[in-house]
């Protein structure tokens, strides 16, 4: 069976490895390049998102409730209308 620090040994090791290797330099620079495209993407975070879905989502009820208004009123107008009509 393999000594667990014989293990560690590897694993660090490897890491330094890797610290010092052009593959860590490459992933920098992949790194720092999407970043860059990111940012002039404009993009926004997830958070924000389902808050601007939870506004839009109450402003499309409130939304309903004032067209339901209107139509009520309206209604309750034309029938004022219709009786000021017949009154003549």
């Amino acid at each position: 069976m393999i000594n667990k620090n014989v293990i560690d040994e590897i694993n660090a090791k490897v890491s330094e490895i890797m610290q010092n290797s052009p593959a860590k330099d490459i992933e920098k620079n992949v790194r720092v390049l999407l970043s860059g495209a990111f940012s002039r993407l404009e993009l926004v975070t997830r958070d924000e998102f389902d808050v601007q879905q939870e506004v839009l989502q109450r402003t499309r009820e409130k939304l309903m409730i004032l067209e339901a208004k209107v139509t009520a009123l309206e209604a309750q107008l034309g029938t004022n209308e219709m009786q000021s009509e017949s009154d003549k």
